[in-house]
């Protein structure tokens, strides 16, 4: 072993070890943290020993391909004592002028229906629920992303508007919980969030009202996704589950498949990967089309997406243009109801101000003042291109004419992007049970908790992926100095690949790609092969400036069924659970860990060889799911500051079942239900939220 390495290993060493005389974990967790999964041992000096051993044969097994670069299992601890990742104040001051305006415009885009083409769909419509969605009716996509159009959950009553039951969890059932090889049942339907109708768009509506749109059949008849009853369209369902806002600060790139890049363009969700400047800046008293590159901007990367979105937010084809001359001439939240101690936007419960004069006073004035008009062809409008999987129809799609636009107007992604941004920036979730005891706080946990957090770091391997204060390997502190990894995968090879993105199983790869799919230029949404490539330039944050390994070529790259790995805080109110949304609680999800998976062995060449079974008894199973319970921060509970949020009434499914609906009028378009959540102040509401179905966590 070269001196080198000597001194790489005893460095990781180090870290496994290094919080035993500090506030982060008890002393006897760090013991168990520096195991990794070896089996039971009397003194943590043997299992230095072994660590050693492990990391020296694998550094022979790399010898003829460079140094070996290993996940690093970062310590638990407190999340107060992370930095919360950002541009800096120099770089955000290129664009903003004054941040409280900023977050106040931010809170008010997210919880606004009217910018959704309907007026009936907001960002918060998919994230309401501790940043996440909690509805139960007409929340089932049908497999699109491995090209199945037919729905299964409910059995004879299947269909778009079907309701979920507990029986209908977990989606892979088992003859026996801890053995993968016993699937006795299977459906690939994904469990997530109901958007929109699929409409064309034809244009703005006068006052603000719903976009002018065109019906589109979706019927599988008629060539559409199956998003219809008996010829009457309901609501389209996103292909993956909705993730928690809440805590998306610390990753370092957002979306399920890292689509939302940490590079901010101005426009999109895809950084540098777009090389169109999408931005216009007045420059010594000239327009100028120019680029952005806002970096640690995964936030607004990911929030002008939906927007835009033919699943999500939009009809089809309308441009950030219509939306900013649908909203700037409104007030905020017009038909919302804003509590006065709301914590953000208290003071405009009485008389809230117009878009246009917040948009005013949050950026600088080179980005909105221009008098002139600016004249672009119609067929710019796709420069800004959309974040939707998978092909969407596009029947009677219209050629859009020359656009005529303030300087306001064409910077609206620009102002949209980064105010959410900013206001995503405060929902920070750091103050749970397992923050207090990482402080130090021994009463913090009970004994069950403190159980389950020593099977979390060991014998469970839970660590492993979910690492660090943020409980996630993909977070910034992480990625930000290693963005590309070396493991030994599960086929017993190795393998280069993005970091913080694993294949566990949950589904067979071929059915969704995950960070293996491509974006809208053609290029990989893989890091690792944008490296193969060659195309370091387009990756920013200083990618490849030497913080960052750049492998030699011709490494095995696993990247294909890989997902970001989310963060556990508060995963008490986010299920249901994983990209599919196919397990209802978290008792479920430790079974799926238990057993080594569902789907491990058919997707062994790019499975994450962690992922094994684990052997725990159902006491060990109920003293983990224990300890993630002690990852809820009771501000999130109750909705208390930052978390409270104006009034919004959220589609809830259609009028009728799922194999018949009411259809509104004649649109073609079934009558919605709505579920109306009220406005909550700083304070919080007396309620507090409650788990998926309201099911037991510990529910089989």
């Amino acid at each position: 072993m070269t001196n080198k390495f000597r001194r790489g290993a005893g460095e990781v060493v180090s870290k496994w070890l290094q919080a035993k005389d500090g506030p982060n974990l008890p002393r006897q967790s760090n013991c168990n943290a520096a195991r990794r999964g070896i089996a039971r041992w009397g003194r943590c000096g043997a299992i230095v020993l072994i660590i050693g051993l492990q990391i020296a044969s694998v550094h022979i097994l790399y010898a003829q391909s460079g140094s070996p670069i290993l996940p690093i299992q970062r310590p638990l601890g407190a999340l107060k004592n992370v930095p919360v990742p950002g541009p800096s104040d120099q770089e955000l001051a290129e664009f903003v002028r004054d941040k409280k305006a900023a977050i106040q415009l931010g809170k008010a885009l997210f919880w606004d229906a009217k910018v959704g083409s309907d007026n009936r769909t907001a960002c918060a419509t998919c994230h309401f629920h501790a940043g996440a969605d909690s509805r139960i009716t007409n929340q089932i996509n049908p497999g699109l992303l491995s090209g199945d159009r037919t729905f299964q959950t409910g059995g004879a009553q299947a269909g778009p508007n079907y309701t979920l039951r507990a029986a209908d969890f977990p989606f892979t059932k088992h003859a026996l919980l801890d053995d993968s090889t016993t699937i006795i049942s299977d459906m690939n339907d994904v469990v997530s969030s109901q958007g929109v109708f699929t409409t064309q768009f034809e244009n703005v509506s006068p006052n603000a009202k719903p976009d002018d749109c065109t019906n589109v059949q979706d019927s599988v008849f008629h060539g559409g996704s199956g998003f219809n009853i008996n010829g009457v369209n309901t609501r389209r369902v996103e292909p993956r589950n909705t993730p928690s806002v809440i805590n998306a600060v610390f990753n370092f790139r957002n979306f399920w498949d890292g689509r939302g890049n940490n590079m901010f363009n101005g426009g999109d969700p895809f950084g540098l990967r777009n090389v169109q400047p999408l931005a216009w800046k007045l420059v010594n008293g000239m327009l100028r089309n120019v680029p952005v590159a806002l970096p640690s901007s995964s936030l607004a990367s990911q929030a002008v997406g939906p927007p835009m979105s033919g699943n999500e937010m939009s009809c089809q084809g309308r441009a950030y243009i219509d939306l900013a001359k649908k909203l700037l001439a409104q007030k905020l939240l017009a038909d919302q109801v804003i509590s006065p101690s709301d914590s953000v936007l208290g003071e405009f419960a009485v008389r809230p101000p117009l878009y246009s004069a917040l948009v005013m006073k949050a950026f600088r004035q080179e980005y909105w003042m221009a008098a002139s008009p600016i004249n672009v062809p119609g067929s710019l409008v796709n420069i800004f291109k959309s974040m939707d999987l998978g092909k969407l129809r596009e029947d009677g799609k219209r050629a859009r004419s020359n656009l005529v636009m303030s300087q306001m107007e064409s910077n609206f992604a620009l102002f949209f992007g980064i105010a959410i941004q900013m206001y995503e920036a405060t929902l920070i979730s750091d103050d749970t049970p397992f923050d207090r005891f990482a402080a130090g706080d021994r009463t913090a946990l009970n004994t069950q908790q403190i159980r389950g957090l020593q099977i979390f770091e060991d014998k469970g391997r839970c660590v492993t992926c979910h690492s660090g204060p943020e409980l996630t390997g993909a977070a910034f502190s992480n990625l930000s100095t290693q963005r590309v990894e070396r493991m030994i995968m599960g086929d017993g090879a190795a393998a280069i690949y993005d970091t913080g993105f694993y294949n566990i199983g949950v589904r067979p790869t071929q059915e969704d790609l995950g960070v293996g799919g491509s974006d809208p230029f053609g290029n990989p949404l893989s890091e690792t092969r944008m490296v193969a490539l060659g195309k370091t330039a387009q990756l920013g944050n200083n990618f490849g400036d030497g913080s960052t390994p750049i492998f030699p070529g011709g490494e095995r790259i696993v990247v294909d069924g890989a997902f970001k790995t989310p963060s556990l805080r508060n995963v008490e109110f986010t299920g249901p659970y994983f990209h599919n949304g196919g397990k209802a609680t978290l008792m479920q999800v430790v079974d799926f860990y238990n057993r080594g998976s569902d789907f491990g062995n058919a997707n062994r060449d790019n499975f994450d060889f962690n992922i094994v079974p684990l052997g725990l008894t159902q006491l060990e199973k109920e003293d983990l799911v224990a300890f993630l319970l002690s990852l809820s921060d009771d501000r999130v509970r109750f909705r208390k500051a930052p978390f409270d949020h104006p009034s919004i009434c959220v589609p809830n499914g259609h009028l009728g079942g799922s194999t018949a609906v009411a259809q509104n009028g004649k649109t073609g378009a079934a009558i919605d239900l709505m579920n109306c959540v009220p406005e909550v102040g700083a304070k919080g509401a007396k309620a507090g939220l409650q788990t998926f179905l309201e099911l037991s966590p510990f529910k089989h």
